[in-house]
C-alpha cells in the first residue's frame, strides 16, 4: 500500500497549517503549549473562527455545514491541528450527536441543531455511562415513560464529561424493560439542560479537577419531537456514535506534540551533573514510545485510506486499534513526562490557584504535568473500555 502523500495533499497540508499559525488566538495557543486546559471561552472563539471559515464541522455532509473533504484531507486536518497545536472541537456535538443527527434525526432536528452545532451555540454533554453501566452500557437503568406528547425521565448519569457548562445532552433511555435483549429497549433522546428536574453535581477528580459530573433525572419532562430516529432503536445509534469516538480517540497528533514537549522538558531539567536528557535509558524510553507512535499512525493511515475507498463513513472495528494503541501511548506520553521532572511531580499543582498565598513549587512548566498524568488514566476507560475494545476486534476482525 502506497501512503505516500499526493502533491495536491501536501499543498493542502501547507493551506491547513498556514491557516490554523494565523488564527489561533495568541492567548489559546500559549495555553496549549504549557500543557493546560484551555478555557470554555477559548474553545467557543476557536470555533467560531473555524466556522467562519467553513472547518469547524470538516468531516459532515455538505449539505449540513461540511467541507466535502476526503477522509485523507480530514487526517491532514486533524493531524495539523493536534501538531499546532490548537484546540480540538468539542467532540461531543462535533463528532458525537452532530453525525447521529444528520444520519438518524428527523429533518425538524437537522434544521435546529446542526447549524448551532457548528458555531458551538450550544454546548452539548454525552449521557451514557451510569453508577450500574459503564462498560455494560446496554445495562443502563435510566427510564423514560411516554406520556401523550412527552416522555417523562427518571434516573442518573455519571462521568458526564464538562457537563457543568452543558445547554443539551443526549441520553440513553430504557423505554421497553420488557424487550427479550436489554439492547432493544433503549432510546436516543436529546434533553435541554434547563428543563426542571435536572440537577448536575460535581465529581472532583484526583488532580483536583472539576471535568465530570453526576446528572439525576426527576420527572423530567422531554418532548417526543426530541427522540432520534425510531423508538428503541437507540442502541443502533449508539454504536454508530462509539464508533465515530474511538476513531478520533488514538489522537497521534496530540501525543507527537507531548513528545515534543517532553524532549523540551529533558533538555532543560538538571540532572545530577547535567541533564534529563542525557541519560541513554530515558532517551530510549522515549524512542520506544516514538516507534510505537509511527506504527500506530500508519495504521491509522491504512484505515483511513481503506474507508477513501470504500467511499463512506462507516464506522471500521479497526477503530478499536486505534482506540486502544492511541490511549496506550498517551499514557505512556505523560508517564515519560513525569519522570522528565522528577520531585517536582510529587507537589503537584492544581491549575487553579486561586486564593493561594505560597509561591508555585518548580518551574512553570511543572505544575500541569501531574494532573494530567493522573487525568489521564481515564482515557483507556473511556469510549469503551480497553478491554471491551479486545472482544470488538477478536469478534468483528478475527471472527473468534
Amino acid at each position: 500500500m502506497d501512503l505516500t502523500f499526493t502533491a495536491e495533499e501536501a499543498a493542502f497540508r501547507q493551506e491547513v497549517r498556514a491557516f490554523i499559525t494565523s488564527n489561533v488566538p495568541r492567548d489559546v495557543h500559549e495555553t496549549l503549549l504549557a500543557g493546560r486546559h484551555v478555557s470554555k471561552d477559548g474553545l467557543v472563539r476557536w470555533t467560531r473562527i473555524l466556522n467562519e471559515k467553513g472547518w469547524s464541522v470538516p468531516h459532515w455532509p455538505v449539505e449540513h455545514g461540511g467541507t466535502g473533504w476526503d477522509p485523507i484531507r480530514q487526517y491532514i486536518f486533524q493531524d495539523e491541528m493536534q501538531r499546532a497545536p490548537a484546540p480540538q472541537m468539542l467532540p461531543f456535538g462535533h463528532s458525537m450527536v452532530g453525525p447521529v443527527i444528520y444520519t438518524f434525526g428527523s429533518e425538524a432536528q437537522k434544521a435546529r441543531f446542526l447549524p448551532r452545532i457548528a458555531n458551538l451555540d450550544d454546548w452539548w454533554c454525552q449521557g451514557f455511562s451510569e453508577p450500574g453501566a459503564g462498560s455494560d452500557l446496554a445495562g443502563l437503568s435510566t427510564r423514560a415513560i411516554r406520556e401523550g406528547d412527552h416522555y417523562v425521565v427518571n434516573g442518573q448519569k455519571t462521568w458526564t464529561t464538562l457537563g457543568q457548562y452543558a445547554d443539551w445532552i443526549f441520553c440513553l433511555v430504557r423505554t421497553d424493560p420488557a424487550a427479550p435483549k436489554k439492547q432493544m429497549g433503549i432510546s436516543f433522546l436529546l434533553i435541554d439542560m434547563t428543563t426542571p428536574g435536572i440537577t448536575v453535581r460535581p465529581i472532583r477528580t484526583i488532580e483536583g479537577g472539576h471535568e465530570v459530573n453526576e446528572v439525576f433525572f426527576t420527572d423530567v419532562k422531554v418532548p417526543v419531537e426530541n427522540l432520534v430516529g425510531e423508538e428503541n432503536k437507540g442502541w443502533d445509534y449508539a454504536k454508530f456514535l462509539l464508533g465515530n469516538e474511538r476513531t478520533g480517540i488514538a489522537g497521534v497528533g496530540a501525543t507527537r506534540e507531548r513528545i515534543r514537549r517532553l524532549k523540551e522538558i529533558a533538555r532543560a531539567e538538571p540532572s545530577g551533573a547535567g541533564v534529563v536528557w542525557d541519560d541513554p535509558r530515558f532517551r530510549e524510553k522515549v524512542a520506544a514510545v516514538e516507534i510505537e507512535l509511527k506504527a500506530l499512525e500508519m495504521t491509522q493511515l491504512r484505515v483511513v485510506s481503506a474507508e477513501a475507498r470504500r467511499g463512506h463513513g462507516k464506522p471500521d472495528p479497526a477503530s478499536s486499534i486505534l482506540k486502544i494503541k492511541g490511549t496506550e501511548l498517551q499514557q505512556a506520553a505523560t508517564e515519560l513526562l513525569m519522570e522528565a521532572i522528577g520531585p517536582f511531580a510529587l507537589p503537584y499543582e492544581a491549575e487553579d490557584r486561586e486564593g493561594r498565598n505560597e509561591p508555585p513549587v518548580g518551574p512553570d512548566y511543572a505544575a500541569p504535568i501531574a494532573p494530567n498524568y493522573f487525568n489521564y488514566r481515564k482515557v483507556s476507560i473511556y469510549g469503551g473500555s480497553n478491554e471491551i475494545q479486545k472482544n470488538i476486534i477478536a469478534k468483528a476482525i478475527l471472527g473468534l
